[in-house]
């Protein structure tokens, strides 16, 4: 089967979020399994920087955006990944913008992008059977091949999967960007792209897809309602029955704590002596103060829907129960001041770092004892499934997929995988780390939980496999609309 992800961002080459790393796995997963799959994203400052050896095809595509004609130019990694290059548009310190905001071309940049991806089959001469789609960035390729692209011999059998990875981001711009995408004004309605007056990426997608996929199967029932739809919850139960939830894996190539080079010492469920040794090192490299407290990290995106307004409410209740807390991550402008704030008040307890630090965050998962994720809403969640492999215990909010991949741990049967709370309430928060400490005291209920957690499997395979079911059963159907049609 020959697949196409596209995607604004993948592992190993650039990454903001979880996002990437599905895309750059389920690439890698795919050639695993004998498929010819290709990844295909835009060619970031950051990325020549960190790949020079990146090679440029010579292969040239023009695309329009609006009255302009964009050059891109194709390069490649020589085995499964393509980059379009246009200065431009990506030759920026940031992906989509600044804490202070997104850039104001994000329409233009990913009208190119879109349209490019579809362009760039057409010089590499390529036929998907395949193009999966990721996220609001990619939103208007469905549309694009429903319409521009739908006469093009190259495209006629090509199915269409739109993956949402979060409904609360969807590409809103405003009308007077329409003419850039080259569509016409007939498009512009309730039931295509047109959203509350302004016209949405997402929705385009959404309505245009062949099928929609979204990260987990609680989400996928969520945002069916009005509390997680963000006002498309109508749209999508308009197409709920090509709606599936398929849970997210992990790369076990590189979360690994047997074989992970970014720690100190190595270790896994028949030897744990290296997760001591680990936390040694993150305490010893953040400046915190002793290893005897329970430490608590987090490593993610700073928004509220990550949680951090509960984060900021609890840290110095947390701090009051013993708890020392390291965070590293990035994100809007007034969280990563309140929490360096925290830092400062609760120095040699709350260790801050902002940025994105690879070695420092593969640290965290593996020296902490428990990894925090108090979100307000999480479609799946990468963070809890790399922690559970490195015997890291998740305290989160049951939503979405933290709720189908964190078994709340019972008392009294001393079973589960994690801590579990369901209102939105610092109370909440601060209940269910209470609960995780009474277990932390408890030596052997300590060890059988952080040992029942590592033997948890959220490898690529099954899930990679629920993908390639999906993508047969979208091909016949895509057949026989074609020979419907002649």
């Amino acid at each position: 089967m020959k697949i196409l992800i596209a995607s604004p961002e993948a592992v190993p080459y650039i990454k903001t979020g979880g996002l990437a790393d599905v895309a750059g796995a389920l690439s890698r997963q795919y050639r695993e399994m004998g498929e010819e799959a290709f990844l295909i994203i835009p060619l970031y400052r950051a990325i020549l920087d960190n790949y020079p050896s990146l090679k440029d095809t010579g292969i040239r595509i023009r695309v329009p955006v609006g009255n302009s004609l964009k050059e891109g130019t194709l390069f490649t990694d020589g085995k499964s990944a393509y980059f379009i290059k246009c200065d431009e548009f990506f030759n920026r310190d940031e992906l989509y913008g600044t804490p202070n905001g997104d850039y104001n071309d994000n329409a233009s940049r990913f009208i190119f992008f879109s349209r490019g991806v579809l362009e760039a089959c057409r010089q590499l001469i390529f036929s998907p059977d395949i193009i999966h789609c990721h996220d609001w960035q990619t939103g208007l390729i469905p549309l694009y091949l429903r319409t521009l692209y739908k006469n093009s011999p190259l495209f006629l059998k090509t199915a269409s999967i739109m993956t949402i990875h979060n409904l609360g981001y969807q590409g809103l711009f405003s009308s007077s960007e329409m003419p850039l995408t080259g569509l016409g004004w007939d498009f512009f309605t309730s039931e295509g792209i047109e959203f509350f007056g302004n016209m949405s990426f997402l929705k385009a997608g959404i309505v245009s897809a062949d099928a929609l996929t979204t990260v987990s199967k609680t989400y996928a029932q969520e945002i069916l309602g009005r509390e997680h739809g963000f006002q498309l919850e109508g749209v999508i139960n308009s197409r709920v029955n090509v709606l599936h939830g398929i849970i997210n894996g992990i790369d076990y190539h590189e979360w690994d704590p047997a074989k992970d080079s970014f720690l100190p010492e190595n270790f896994s469920v028949q030897n744990l002596k290296g997760k001591t040794t680990c936390k040694q090192k993150l305490i010893n490299t953040v400046s915190l103060d002793n290893t005897n407290r329970p430490l608590f990290g987090i490593v993610g995106r700073f928004c509220e829907q990550k949680g951090f307004d509960l984060v900021l409410s609890s840290a110095d209740a947390l701090v009051s129960l013993g708890v020392n807390l390291v965070i590293l991550g990035k994100g809007d402008a007034a969280y990563q001041s309140g929490l360096s704030d925290a830092s400062k008040r609760h120095k040699g307890r709350v260790s801050v770092t902002i940025g994105l630090h690879e070695r420092l965050a593969h640290l965290i998962y593996a020296g902490s004892d428990f990894f925090l994720m108090p979100s307000h809403y999480e479609p799946c969640g990468l963070g809890q499934l790399i922690s559970l492999r490195y015997g890291t215990i998740p305290v989160a909010r049951k939503t979405g997929g933290l709720s189908d991949t964190i078994r709340d741990y019972n008392h009294l049967e001393a079973q589960g995988t994690g801590f579990l709370f369901s209102d939105y309430t610092p109370a909440a928060l601060q209940d269910c780390v209470k609960r995780a400490l009474c277990v932390y005291m408890d030596h052997s209920r300590m060890k059988k939980l952080l040992i029942n957690s590592m033997k948890q499997d959220f490898s690529w395979n099954a899930s990679a496999d629920k993908y390639i079911k999906l993508y047969k059963s979208v091909l016949q159907i895509r057949k026989a609309q074609v020979i419907g049609r002649k």
